[in-house]
This record gives structure tokens, C-alpha cells and sequence, in this order.
């Protein structure tokens, strides 16, 4: 089994746990104090592109040999000539074509496009306790990043605030203060997508938001995700929660009206209960089945007023993921995200989230390949996410690459919300009367911070940047674990440049496969990238033959 090393001396990065392919440990704890690749690029920004103590060492690249199939055994190619996609205003001159120049603005969509400042956008964070704790800085971070941010399942049903009357929703509190803190600093670019599954739509969620908010928000149907194949879950630890989910409609296990469970509730034998979502489509039992009803809510969707839908789909085999695309083709959706196993963030069942499904690189290269298939019959694909264990800016390069033109964004799932949790501690210990409210699990900055400043305006590279986009008075409501988050957005950003200006593409149009090659023969066999030595490799004898 291959493994990922646990520390990066150039860098000065150490994670806690087991690293995923991601650099992510694989349990992610929002009381950690680092210091993880992402944990420190949210305080350090672009600077982590680079190896610590410049001017005093010299650092070597350890990965120069890929074994296996996945991301990492993609390399980007680079070249040593020409320029592609130099911005109008522009020349192709040596003093116009650096990388701070190029452009990473990206849309999606079909009649109403969404516009992004980054082609990223946060995974989908609904009715998890980890979501509603440190919204603020997600929902605020990725307003000001310019950003996409997805309202995940289930926000309403959980809400004992909210108020549904003959299944039908009259007051939504949680998903109403999801909205509006993204909203507050929404300034034309990124978007507000709201996930529905069965219980969601069975709660007129989507009637609810029309009314509500019109085309403000986006409206995203789900085929599960990349770390399970069952219907979403939580835990709750209190047996009046339970029932109470219960009672909406829920799927409780253990059941907590049974009174065997109850008396071991009672006895502390059992401390927990997880709330299931049901499956969609247990009723269909072929391919035009599912089509047929798949077309009918987007009809419906449609005539409600959406002019903006989206399809999230999971790590499903072959089939499922041809049905995805050509259903979103033909229904003129305007994005499809399709999560790669080894995606999610994290309240899956373990095994399930180790063993099931198609890993995001060999998922995501048939998806290339039945994109193709649609544009060789003159049928227009949808714009394409792919998502499935992405943090770096090299992650970002290989997925835009590898399904290019179709792949417009790249869904985060994890990696951001690294940033709400380290802000939220950081902000707790300035101001301790907010810690409970913040979530927060520091009393004092620990050393790992402290090395970096001890005043917020030292400790976040990108403080000043975000007072210069508010103004000073607005900063007093702005979350530390937003400012982190633009920290981070600001690492990936460089770095994506960075790789984009070695490969000579000056916009994200301009990136195809042709900027990837692969470091073993197996990921060639699974990708079609050529292996690095046979790419070009024509091109290179007519030079020598010339």
C-alpha cells in the first residue's frame, strides 16, 4: 500500500495523522494547531509556495518517481517557447508575460452565467454540525474570494427552528443565516448553490428558495457523492434529537422510539444516533426510467423560475456517469460536479469511504472521454467540476487540464474549511468572550501561530487585503477563519499561475491535455496522456533531423 509522507522539510510542514493524496490528514481535527500544507497556507498565503528559510538552504524534489495510478503520477508539462492566450491589453513581450498577468477568471453556465475570480468552489456543507458551527467564515471567505459556496442536503430538515406545515416549508432560520452571510459580501462574482435531495424535496425546498430569493441562489440536484454510495448522515447525541429527526421523516438508526434503545440510551450503552437520507430512484429500474424523471424535475425546476441548476454526481460506475452527462447535456444544466472516491468530508462510514467507487483520476478521465463522445455527435457537453481529494494548485492544474475544455472548476471539499477552523481558534483567543460562539478550542496562540506574529494583523498574510476590500470599520465583522480562507485562496491562486506561465497559457481557456504527461505507463493506459518520454517525441527527432 503506498503512503504519503507525513512531513515536507522544505516546506516545514508536519501533519498530525496519516496524509491523504490530498496532504490532508485523513482525519481532520478543527482543534489542530498545524501544521499541514493548507493549515499553513492559510496564514501564509502565497509565501508557502516557496521552501522556509530562503537564502540559507537549498532544497531538493523528492517526488521524481510516481508509482501507481492517481494525480500524482500526472506531471505538468512545461515549455520553453511561445505564449497562448495573452490578455488583449497585453503583448507578447518577456515584461508582459509573467505570471502575476495571467488571468484566472472562469464562468459557467448556460442562459445566466456565473462568474468566479478562481476556478474553485467549496465542496457541498449542509446538515453536518462541523457546517453550521463555522459557516461564518466559509460562507463570508468564499463571498470574498469570489467564489462559489454549496449549501449541502438536509439544512432544513435538521433545523428544529424551522417551521414546515403539511410538508411544506413557512420559516427556514439556518438556511436563511446561510445565505445572507454569503450574500452580505457577494459582489458579482462566485454564487450561492443549494443542494436538494428526496427529504429536501419533499420539504419544498426548491418553492421555498424561489419565492424567497429567486435566481439569487442556484439550485443543485444530487446523485450522492465520492465517499458514499447511500444517502447523507449525521450523529446526534441527544434522544429528544433524534426522535425529532424522526418526526421529520427521517431515517434513525438506532431507532429512538424503540424501547430497548431507549432504556440503553438511558444505561449510556448507546450515545449516539445517525440520521440517514433516503435513496433517490429506488423506484426506477432502467436507464429511461430515471431519464424520464430526471427530465421531469428539471422541468419542473424550470417552471418554478430556476434559470440556474447544477447535478452533483458520485464516484458511480461507467453508466451512471455517462447518465450524468448526457442527462446534463440535454437538459442544459449549468454545471455537473463529479466526485472522484476519496472526496467527501468525512461523515461517511469509514470502510465504505475506503473501499467504494472509482477514484477521481480514472472517473474523471472517462468522463473526458464521454464528453468527446457527446461533442463527435454535435451534442454540447456541460460545463464540468471534478472534485475528489484536491488541495494544492497542482491538483487544480491537473484537473483542469486533464478535462479540458469541458472542466471549468474544481471542487474543494476539505481543504477550506482547514481555513474556518484555524481562524475561529485564532479569534477565539483575542477575544475569549466569542470562543463559545466561535467554536473555538484555544485559550492562548500556540507556538505554531505565535512563530508567525502575535497580533492578527501579522499572523494572516492577507489581513490588509481584505481591510482594503471592506474598509477598516467592516473588518470588526469579518471572520479570522474568512481572512485564512483568502490566505489560502491567495497560495493557490500563485501557484496555479505559477504552473500556468511555465506551461505557457496566459488564460485558463488556453490549458488542454496536451500540459499533462504521465509518469508511468499505467496512468497512460487509464488517462490516454502519453508517457513523459513519448509526448513530443516526434516533434523532438524533426528537430534533430532538420
Amino acid at each position: 500500500m503506498f503512503e504519503w509522507t507525513k512531513n515536507n522539510d522544505a516546506l516545514g510542514t508536519v501533519n498530525r495523522g496519516i496524509p491523504c493524496e490530498s496532504g490532508l490528514c485523513t482525519l481532520c481535527d478543527s482543534a489542530c494547531k498545524g501544521k499541514c500544507e493548507t493549515w499553513l497556507s492559510c496564514l501564509e498565503g502565497r509565501k508557502m509556495l516557496y521552501p522556509r528559510k530562503f537564502g540559507y538552504i537549498t532544497s531538493g524534489a523528492a517526488n521524481v518517481t510516481s508509482v501507481g495510478v492517481g494525480y500524482h503520477a500526472l506531471r505538468i508539462q512545461g515549455y520553453a517557447y511561445g505564449s497562448n492566450g495573452i490578455p488583449a491589453n497585453l503583448t507578447d513581450n518577456p515584461d508582459d508575460c509573467i505570471f502575476t498577468n495571467i488571468s484566472l477568471e472562469t464562468e459557467f453556465g448556460q442562459e445566466m452565467k456565473t462568474k468566479n475570480r478562481m476556478p474553485i468552489m467549496t465542496g457541498a456543507l449542509g446538515s453536518t454540525f462541523v457546517a453550521a458551527r463555522y459557516w461564518p467564515s466559509f460562507a463570508v471567505g468564499a463571498a470574498l474570494c469570489g467564489i462559489p459556496i454549496v449549501v449541502g442536503e438536509n439544512v432544513v430538515g435538521v433545523d428544529k427552528a424551522s417551521v414546515l406545515e403539511k410538508g411544506r416549508i413557512k420559516s427556514a432560520p439556518e438556511l436563511e443565516r446561510r445565505i445572507q452571510y454569503f450574500e452580505r459580501y457577494y459582489d458579482g462574482y462566485g454564487a450561492i448553490i443549494v443542494q436538494m435531495n428526496v427529504e429536501d424535496t419533499r420539504n419544498g425546498v426548491a418553492e421555498y428558495l424561489i419565492d424567497k430569493y429567486g435566481n439569487n441562489v442556484i439550485i443543485e440536484l444530487k446523485w450522492g457523492q465520492g465517499a458514499k454510495d447511500i444517502g447523507g448522515e449525521i450523529q446526534v447525541k441527544q434522544l429528544e434529537n433524534a426522535q425529532f429527526l424522526k418526526d421529520r421523516g427521517y431515517i434513525v438508526d438506532p431507532d429512538p422510539y424503540d424501547p430497548v434503545v431507549i432504556q440503553a440510551f438511558k444505561n449510556k450503552a448507546i450515545s449516539s444516533f445517525a440520521r440517514h437520507s433516503r435513496l433517490g430512484a429506488t423506484n426506477k429500474h432502467n436507464v429511461e426510467a430515471v431519464r424520464e424523471d430526471f427530465m421531469s424535475s428539471i422541468a419542473y425546476l424550470r417552471k418554478l423560475g430556476f434559470k440556474r441548476i447544477t447535478l452533483k454526481t458520485g464516484a458511480y460506475g461507467m453508466e451512471n456517469l455517462a447518465m450524468a452527462i448526457r442527462f446534463a447535456a440535454d437538459a442544459k444544466l449549468d454545471l455537473l460536479t463529479i466526485d472522484g472516491a476519496g472526496g467527501g468530508t468525512g461523515m461517511s462510514p469509514w470502510n465504505m469511504m475506503q473501499h467504494w467507487g472509482i477514484p477521481s483520476l480514472a472517473l474523471h478521465a472517462k468522463a473526458y472521454e464521454y464528453c468527446e463522445i457527446l461533442k463527435n455527435r454535435g451534442i454540447t457537453p456541460p460545463d464540468i467540476s471534478f472534485a475528489g481529494g484536491f488541495a494544492r494548485e497542482d491538483h487544480l492544474f491537473k484537473a483542469l487540464s486533464l478535462g479540458a475544455p469541458y472542466t471549468k472548476m474544481v471542487c474543494l471539499g476539505r481543504a477550506p474549511m482547514i481555513a474556518g477552523f484555524l481562524g475561529s481558534n485564532i479569534e477565539g483567543t483575542f477575544f475569549p468572550e466569542r470562543k463559545a460562539q466561535l467554536n473555538g478550542h484555544w485559550d492562548t496562540l500556540p507556538a505554531s501561530v505565535s512563530e508567525y506574529g502575535i497580533y492578527p494583523e501579522e499572523i494572516f498574510t492577507m489581513w490588509e487585503n481584505v481591510k482594503n476590500r471592506v474598509g477598516a470599520e467592516e473588518m470588526k465583522h469579518i471572520p479570522f477563519g474568512a481572512i485564512a480562507m483568502c490566505g489560502y485562496a491567495d497560495k493557490l491562486a500563485g501557484g496555479l499561475q505559477q504552473f500556468m506561465a511555465g506551461a505557457r497559457k496566459f488564460n485558463l481557456n488556453e490549458l488542454t491535455r496536451n500540459d499533462l504527461i504521465s509518469a508511468n505507463r499505467e496512468t497512460t493506459d487509464v488517462t490516454g496522456i502519453p508517457f513523459m518520454t513519448d509526448a513530443l517525441d516526434a516533434e523532438a527527432k524533426a528537430v534533430l533531423m532538420a
